[in-house]
C-alpha cells in the first residue's frame, strides 16, 4: 500500500515540528537553570526574582537622576562662566569708555 506524497509531507512536518518543540524545550530548560545557578552564585535565590527588579528599577532611576543632574551642572557652570564673561567684558568696556 502506497502513500499518497501529500501524507508523507504532512507527516515529516509534523514529525520536525514535534522534535523542534522538544528542543526548544531543552533549550528553555537548560537556559533557565544555568540562569539560576548563576543568580544563586551571587546569593539571590528564586524567592528574591520581585527584590532584584525592585533593585534593578531603583539603579536605573538613580543613574538617570545623577545624568540629569551632571547635565544640570555643566549647564550651570557654562552660565556661570558665560556671565563672569559678560560682566569682565562689561567693566573693560566701561573702564574703556570713563577715561
Amino acid at each position: 500500500m502506497k502513500m499518497p506524497e501529500d501524507e508523507i509531507k504532512a507527516l515529516v512536518v509534523e514529525t520536525l515540528a514535534e522534535q523542534h518543540r522538544f528542543q526548544q524545550e531543552s533549550i528553555d530548560a537548560i537556559v533557565l537553570k544555568a540562569v539560576a545557578s548563576v543568580l544563586a552564585s551571587f546569593g539571590i535565590e528564586d524567592d528574591d526574582r520581585k527584590e532584584l527588579r525592585a533593585d534593578f528599577q531603583h539603579l536605573r532611576r538613580w543613574r538617570k537622576s545623577v545624568e540629569q543632574a551632571q547635565s544640570y551642572t555643566f549647564k550651570v557652570v557654562i552660565t556661570v562662566i558665560a556671565t563672569g564673561l559678560m560682566g569682565a567684558v562689561w567693566l573693560g568696556v566701561k573702564v574703556v569708555l570713563g577715561k
